[in-house]
This record gives structure tokens, sequence and C-alpha cells, in this order.
């Protein structure tokens, strides 16, 4: 075949039928893109990545390297080395109040691979996944490989992107097997009180078949005081339907090391070793080391973190609100802001383009300034838009300033 010829097609039903009912994940997609356009010589600024700019701290960076000069090289145990489920039983005890052992731990090769390992090993056909909306945008698509159905509960601007007790309840049938719960949200950064878990927990005690996925990856990350709670930790009685997921790579700033965590019912935790025995097997020898250092080690480095991105968010949040057409809402937790553009849709570009929807905003305002967000019907609630923040405040100011811009110029 010569460089410049087209690949022959695949032959037909070559392909598994359970991939037609997926997207490519579409923040890989937008960061991939605004890659490509620097490489072509481009000025463009990122904001689709949900990674923080941070350094892994130096700490971790040792405790790996001191593993490699061990020789701990080889293969572990598929579920994650005895250290670092030791380490995890002890922070979820010193942080959430939460009693685990190390063989109810397990580890995965990243936050999404325990969302994956967990649908897999529960989901038969027609089970119903609650998935509160906007959503990471992984959790649907996962549901749908694991053969699920994944059920869309919208959340309101108003209500502050919360899932509120009424409307969960009126998602859950006899065919739903689980809820999949994110706070800190991604992508709106909502948070929720004691309070407002305990409303919704007080629903979830009615209907035993429903169990608990709440990924609590952002926990680290809350601002003005918040003190955030864990579901199993506000009503102990769903201690024993609820899987507590976590992972290294927000807090710790360690998105390449690939370890997500979490714990639950052994039976579980047995089920998704054995499907993790036939998939990736054990997670990186030397990544399971540094996450030992990373959770038994200092945590002083992040207060530090998280008074930076307390400072971005009220940087961005204040930029964009001056934009025309943007209303952004501060969120409490998270590195992310989920403006609405509600007041710009139909309103055209200098060259005529209309702003029918989000993806449209997004995809001109990248032509236009050269800033890449990600448009709000990814994340399942529309018209939105998501920013990260997980850069430095001179980037975000000119990003801003790029938005203010591009908003000024729509007629």
């Amino acid at each position: 075949m010569t460089a410049t010829a087209k690949p022959a097609p695949l032959p037909q039903g070559f392909l598994a039928e359970s991939l037609g009912r997926i997207q490519p994940s579409p923040t890989i997609a937008v960061t991939q893109k605004a890659r490509d356009l620097k490489a072509a010589g481009r000025d463009v600024i990122g904001l689709g990545a949900g990674e923080p700019d941070f350094d892994t701290p130096d700490n971790i960076k040792e405790a790996a390297i001191a593993a490699i000069r061990r020789g701990e090289t080889k293969y572990t145990a598929v579920e994650g080395i005895p250290e670092l489920r030791a380490a995890i039983a002890a922070k979820f005890k010193r942080e959430n109040d939460l009693q685990y052992t190390p063989s109810q731990c397990f580890v995965g090769p990243g936050g999404k691979a325990i969302v994956y390992n967990a649908m897999m090993a529960t989901l038969n056909p027609g089970d119903e996944v609650i998935v509160p909306a906007p959503y990471w945008v992984s959790y649907p698509d996962i549901v749908l490989l694991g053969g699920g159905r994944p059920v869309i509960v919208e959340t309101k601007l108003e209500d502050g992107f919360r899932l509120t007790p009424d409307a969960l309840e009126a998602a859950i049938t006899p065919r739903t097997k689980w809820i999949i719960f994110n706070q800190p949200s991604n992508p709106t950064g909502a948070c929720y009180s004691r309070e407002q878990l305990k409303a919704l927990t007080d629903v979830l005690l009615k209907y035993p078949q429903v169990w608990v996925l709440t990924d609590d990856m952002y926990e680290h990350l809350v601002y003005g005081g918040f003190q955030f709670y864990t579901v199993a930790q506000v009503e102990p009685a769903l201690y024993d339907r609820t899987l507590t997921m976590n992972g290294v790579s927000k807090a710790y700033a360690m998105t390449g090391w690939r370890i997500g965590y979490c714990a639950g019912p052994e039976p579980l935790i047995r089920a998704m070793t054995k499907l993790q025995s036939q998939s990736t097997s054990n997670p990186a020898s030397i990544s399971q080391w540094a996450s030992v250092e990373a959770l038994n080690g200092t945590q002083d480095f992040i207060p530090r973190f998280q008074k930076a991105f307390e400072e971005r968010r009220d940087l961005v949040v204040s930029m964009l609100n001056q934009a025309n057409g943007i209303e952004c809402p501060k969120p409490e937790g998270a590195f992310y802001v989920y403006p609405t553009l509600r007041k710009l849709i139909g309103k055209k570009t200098p060259d005529g383009k209309v702003i029918a929807t989000d993806g449209d905003f997004a995809s001109a305002l990248l032509e236009a300034e050269g800033v890449a967000v990600v448009h709000g019907a990814a994340f399942g609630l529309s018209p939105f838009f998501r920013i990260s923040y997980a850069t430095s405040n001179t980037v975000l100011e000119e990003a801003c300033r790029r938005i203010q811009r591009f908003c000024s110029s729509l007629r």
C-alpha cells in the first residue's frame, strides 16, 4: 500500500455491535484537536482537559524512583499490592470515617477502570443505571458497553446542578441496579452538603435493589470551607451496597500515573478482580508504590493546590460573567465551570454562522479565537459549555478575554 492510498475497509460485521452504542470520549477529542492545531502552528488555548497543571509532588516521585531501585518492577496482585490496599483502607478510615479491610479495597489503572469494572461485573441486558446530568462523559457509554441502559436524570442550573430527591425517586424502577453519583461534579463543580446527601440516601433506603457507585475523585478540591461527605459515611445503612471510588489523579496531580481505587462489599471486589485478571491485569507496579506514598505521606501540598484552584475559579467566574450573554455560576468544588450560553442561541458570528447549539458555539469559538472548550451536549445538558481552569492565571485571563471578545462579536 502506498503512503497516499486509503486503507481497505474492515469487512461488514467485523466490529463488535457494542462499539456502535458508544462514542469516542468528547473531552479527549477536544484536547487532541487543540494539540493538533498547536502542532500546525495555531495559537490555541486548550481548556478541555481535566488535568492539574501542577507537577506530581517530589515525595511521591522519589517513592517511585526508590521502588524502581528496589526492583519493584514485576507483576503484582491483580487487585493491587497489599501495601496500597492497606493505605486505601487507612485513608477511608482517616478521612471519611469508613471502616474497610484491605480485602475490600481494589486498585485499577485509573478511575475510569473502576467504573468500567464495576459495571461490566454486574450489569445484565436491560439493567438500568441512573446517571444525573450533566455527567462525566464516560458514565453512559460504559453502561451501554456493559449491556445496561443509562437513565439520564437532568438537573437544573437553578438547583445548583444538584439531583433532587423527587427526581431521583421518579427515575427508580424495578430494573434499576445502580446510581452513579459524582461530587464534587465533573463538569459542574456542584457539591452536596450532608443534609442534601441525606435527603438522597433517604430515598435510596426505600429501594434495596439499587446500589450506589459514588465517584469522589475531586474530594479534596473544595473551596470556601465546604465540608465533603460521601454516601456511606452519611448513611451507614447503605454501606453494604455502596462502592466508594476515589483516585490519586486530581488531588495529587498524578493523572498520567493511572491509579484509581475503590472499596466496597468483598464479593463485588472479587468479581471486579476476576474481570481485571482477564483484561489489564494489575495496574503498573511503580505507580502503585507512588500511590502508597501519596496516601500515607505528607498532605501539606493539598491546601496549596486548593488555594490556587480557588483563585482561578474566582477569576474565571468573574471574567465569564462579564462576557455578553454568558451566565456562570460559582461552583464549590472540582476545577471546572459550566456556564450557560442560552442567551446566545440564535445569534450569528461575523461571517454569518448561526449559533444554534452549544456545539456550534464551541466550534466557532475555536475557529475565531483559538480557545478550545467542551460543549455541554457532551455532558448531557445543553446549552452550556465546560471550562477546565486547571491551568495558570495568565492563560486563563487570556482565554477569558478571547471569550469576551468572541461573545461581543455575535449579533
